[in-house]
């Protein structure tokens, strides 16, 4: 019997990161030690008291049982006590804040909560692709906000036709943005919380990296925006904070009636967080600032030495505000982001991430991820230095 996969399926793009691994693991077979600068995991280890406390809990027999999906309530308040903290936002923990297996995938499954098949949702370009699949399963109409250097990667709400805000139902953002590593400012969001009421638009704001910046920046939430809960949501995780990544531990919060209709989607198709998990990142966001902090500075520390190591080469480097991201564009003006990352790959095995990869707007670009140690960066820029990629900096401005 001949199986067929759903022709849904067909239209989902192939995932950017398999399609990176099977180069990398192409170039290894070959004997190359490869420097991975592609996929942003965290490279430190998750703190030692987060790991005890999982193991401590995890002995207790009570916790071993079905969770229930919307979270522990002492989770849940934990949250509420983070951006109370952090940010001054006041959330009632329940209705305003739902737990979530990873943030991917309350983002994806968004759309099919609040979206009917062909309104409309705005989305930046470029994004991370982890957006895309969700909007496509829900037979939505996509549109594209174009993320641009000379607008500091904000989308330019004025350049969204009327016409097309009134069709909308969901508008995606991303700060400190994957994968420009932009920051966007308190005007800017509050120009969104204007054009959404404008125009009655729910705001999905992706946040894992909102405490990550750098040089002074302030952390900011989208929750601190007045009126922003009346209209939209915002997504965190403690993957990128915690360096718990594989955990798969995070939340949304904000306004409840958008918390409530995918709290009704994801109790048909997903479970909750296992406890022991759930107290863990209760240890980590009641203990955790000092700990950002020091993971702050060694990024900084990291974004330091490509920016200035790839200037000497004469690349043109954006000065990264936030997040383990640096976004350049790509030196070589003969060569589209895709090919010159293979290139690159192959004659260094350094591997970084080509825009294209993140959209129509992401070309012309490159993704370095800070996420291996400053020595390991160093070297990455020797090698690169070494094949012979280096320009003029009147080429690459």
């Amino acid at each position: 019997m001949e199986i067929r996969a759903a022709e849904r399926l067909g239209h989902l793009p192939v995932y950017l990161f398999d399609r990176l691994d099977a180069d990398k693991a192409a170039v290894q077979a070959r004997g190359v030690d490869v420097i991975s600068l592609g996929q942003g995991d965290p490279d430190e280890g998750t703190p030692p008291d987060i790991i005890a406390e999982l193991a401590r809990t995890a002995i207790e027999p009570a916790n071993h049982h079905y969770p229930s999906f919307k979270g522990m309530p002492e989770y849940l308040q934990a949250i509420a006590d983070f951006y109370r903290d952090n940010f001054g936002v006041a959330l009632e923990p329940g209705p305003e804040i739902l737990s979530l297996i990873g943030s991917k995938s309350g983002v994806g499954r968004l759309p099919l909560a609040l979206v009917n098949p062909g309104e409309v949702i705005l989305c930046p370009d470029p994004c991370y692709p982890a957006y895309i699949p969700g909007m496509i399963l829900a037979d939505a109409r996509i549109q594209y906000m174009p993320l641009l250097e000379k607008n500091q990667f904000l989308p330019d709400l004025t350049q969204i036709p009327s016409k097309v805000a009134r069709r909308a139902k969901l508008m995606l953002l991303n700060y400190p943005n994957n994968p420009t590593a932009a920051v966007a400012t308190q005007d800017f969001l509050k120009d969104v919380v204007q054009f959404a009421r404008k125009y009655e638009i729910i705001v999905a704001y992706d946040a894992p990296y909102n405490m990550m910046v750098f040089d002074d920046e302030k952390p900011l939430s989208f929750l601190q925006i007045p009126g922003a809960k009346e209209i939209g949501v915002e997504f965190h995780s403690m993957s990128k904070l915690f360096n718990m990544t594989g955990w798969r531990c995070a939340w949304v919060a904000g306004n409840r009636h958008v918390i409530d209709a995918l709290s009704r989607l994801i109790s048909n198709v997903d479970m909750g967080i296992f406890k022991p998990i759930q107290f863990a990142a209760m240890k980590a966001l009641k203990n955790g600032t000092v700990f950002i902090q020091k993971m702050n500075r060694l990024y900084q520390e990291r974004r330091d030495a490509v920016v200035n190591g790839l200037k000497e080469l004469g690349w043109r480097v954006l000065p990264s505000r936030g997040t383990f991201f640096v976004w350049l564009p790509v030196p070589a003006k003969d060569k589209e982001s895709i090919p010159f990352a293979l290139e690159l790959l192959q004659k260094t095995g350094v591997l970084i991430t080509p825009g294209r990869g993140f959209g129509e707007h992401g070309e012309g670009y490159l993704r370095i991820a800070l996420t291996v140690n400053v020595e390991r960066l160093r070297d990455a820029v020797r090698r690169i230095k070494e094949a012979g990629y280096i320009y003029n900096p009147s080429q690459s401005d």
